[in-house]
């Protein structure tokens, strides 16, 4: 017969709390939208481009970063090299200050004074106000937890493996993609997924690099600075069932494809 614990009945309280904590603003923001305004909000174009924005401009700086990001975090699980803690310290910063210092951090850096702003500009291409600054501004904030979670994965992946391949004559690229990164592949997509939603959820850093177009989290605070709770609180209900969805499915299709 189990033991009765008082510890663990605190710890399920406090849980309760965190988890009332966590719902309670969001239900109760849902509860005071009818379904009927919020099939209205659906309805408006501005809504839906806004909400379109966000998704493919996040998706697209998760999957083009990813192609650093992932080597990147197999280097930083696996090599030993000078200043590698100063490598990782210098990952963490865009999760470290304030979202609003890395906005202007980077339009310094895609304007059209700076050097990639004049790249950019060689091809037609302006940073500030364009679907390509939102990328970057995305990507800025988001992909630290893409390297820190991917980089989890590779040192989870034991090196006896890499190591006995090695001794059969494979090469390192082959050993990457045939054992590491299958193996570390559960992280990985966590690190994407990840990656993705929190680069739908930006607000500081892309309000800075670009106020149009714009994307949902501008949207909503337009709405809220000229109209009110009221007029913004259908948009952002509308939003997070659609990120909520977005991340649920994604969620599932990772699970999926790791069984399989």
């Amino acid at each position: 017969m189990k033991r009765f614990s008082y510890i663990n009945l605190v710890f399920i309280f406090l849980g309760g709390l965190i988890l009332l904590f966590i719902i309670a603003p969001l239900l109760g923001m849902v509860l005071k939208t009818s379904p009927q305004t919020l099939f209205e909000t659906a309805r408006e174009t501005e809504v839906r481009d806004s909400i379109w924005l966000t998704i493919w401009t996040s998706m697209a700086g998760t999957l083009i970063f990813s192609l650093a990001a992932i080597p990147l975090s197999y280097l930083l699980a696996r090599k030993t090299f000078p200043m590698k803690r100063l490598v990782t310290g210098i990952i963490d910063l865009p999760v470290v200050i304030p979202h609003s210092a890395a906005g202007i951090a980077l339009l310094g850096f895609v304007s059209r004074d700076s050097t990639l702003g004049q790249m950019g500009s060689m091809v037609g291409l302006n940073f500030i106000g364009h679907p390509a600054g939102i990328v970057i501004a995305m990507a800025f904030v988001s992909i630290p937890y893409l390297i820190n979670t991917a980089r989890d994965g590779f040192a989870g992946v034991p090196e006896r493996l890499e190591k006995a391949a090695f001794t059969l004559g494979a090469s390192p690229s082959r050993v990457f993609f045939t054992i590491s990164l299958p193996l570390a592949w559960r992280n990985i997509v966590s690190g994407l997924i990840l990656m993705f939603a929190r680069g739908m959820s930006e607000f500081g850093a892309v309000i800075i690099i670009a106020y149009h177009p714009m994307i949902t989290p501008v949207l909503i605070y337009e709405r809220f600075g000229a109209f009110g709770l009221k007029y913004a609180r259908p948009v952002s209900v509308l939003f997070i069932i659609i990120s909520l969805a977005l991340f649920i499915t994604f969620r599932w299709l990772g699970k999926k494809r790791i069984i399989n």
